[in-house]
């Protein structure tokens, strides 16, 4: 009875964002402020989770309070160290983090990335937002909190995932592509991972199990580390030539030297000649340059002879997070 009980804890970690946002009138869905509402009282404000529970003890944990267009380094750091402290506990199933749908999929793509292996291979840890803020007439946060929680019960469930409107993702492939809706989210080609029906998780496709060794990077790493490595992207487009990527190399006082790119080319990680003559010097100068695409869905094939390498499948805004985690020394 006593191994029964330990298996059965989850903690929720916030972070802010609109799910914890309110605005002066319950009609508005826009002007909000984010970051409001402290991640107790938002759990007090859904009683339905009682029922997703059946006794199930919730713990929470204010990590950070901010809008996430603001996520910052710092936060990623603290955030990581404490999913890691939590998923290590023998009495904890999962952890869920709410955390605002800007910048999400980074988040995702990080955890994914430096938790280390045998936790998230054996627990799971979910991420959840909203695209309403508390405060609104019919708020999407509630609902979206319960299908986290009920994932993160879910017999069998492990790796970084992401919940909204009734869909799950997989960290690794979860993107934001609505500016409004409530189904905000894809998982472009890949399709998502399984459906919320009732309070049950559909299964799509398997739990995504990281066949890797290691993390890609140590959090002890992470911790020790003063100064995160400067990585910019830049978009191809007609007519795009190679000013940016030289104004990016020139030595500015207060800023860290540039170390990485990232490109979202067109099409298969394709290159204006202005901006590919440009980015051979920037590698000369010693800068690491990633091949992305700015399509939606697809991902960058490798072609013979390339000269820089491609993501790997990542969007831009995860190959960035990819190469600063190489370029620590991973």
């Amino acid at each position: 009875m006593e191994s029964d009980q330990i298996s059965k804890n989850i903690v929720v970690l916030g972070t802010g964002g609109t799910i914890a946002g309110t605005a002066s009138n319950a009609s508005d869905n826009i002007g909000y402020t984010a970051a409001q509402v402290g991640v107790a009282q938002l759990l007090a404000s859904v009683p339905g989770l009682r029922s997703v529970l059946q006794g199930v003890e919730l713990l929470s944990e204010q990590v950070a309070q901010v809008d996430s267009k603001d996520m910052s380094f710092d936060i990623w750091r603290t955030l990581a160290q404490r999913v890691a402290y939590h998923l290590a506990q023998a009495d904890l199933t999962g952890v869920v983090i709410t955390h605002g749908t800007d910048t999400l999929e980074e988040t995702a793509y990080f955890l994914h990335a430096v938790l280390p292996r045998e936790l998230i291979n054996a627990k799971p840890v979910v991420l959840t937002c909203a695209m309403r803020p508390a405060s609104a007439q019919n708020p999407d946060g509630p609902q979206n909190l319960m299908d986290a929680v009920a994932v993160a019960l879910t017999s069998g469930a492990h790796g970084v995932v992401a919940v909204c409107a009734g869909t799950v993702h997989t960290g690794l492939e979860v993107q934001k592509a609505h500016t409004y809706k409530l189904d905000a989210f894809t998982s472009g080609d890949a399709g998502p991972l399984a459906y919320m029906e009732e309070g049950q998780v559909r299964l799509i496709r398997n739990w995504p199990l990281d066949p890797m060794d290691k993390a890609r990077v140590a959090i002890k790493d992470i911790s020790e580390a003063d100064l995160w490595p400067r990585v910019e992207i830049l978009m191809n487009y007609a007519g795009c030539g190679g000013e940016v990527v030289d104004a990016l190399l020139r030595p500015c006082d207060g800023v860290a030297p540039l170390r990485g790119l990232v490109v979202a080319g067109t099409g298969n990680g394709t290159l204006h000649q202005g901006l590919e003559a440009a980015l051979r010097r920037a590698v000369q100068a010693g800068v690491k340059v990633v091949r992305s695409t700015r399509c939606a869905n697809g991902r960058v094939l490798p072609v013979a002879g390339s000269e820089f390498v491609d993501s790997g499948g990542l969007s831009p805004v995860k190959a960035r997070v990819a190469l600063m985690l190489e370029l620590m020394g991973c």
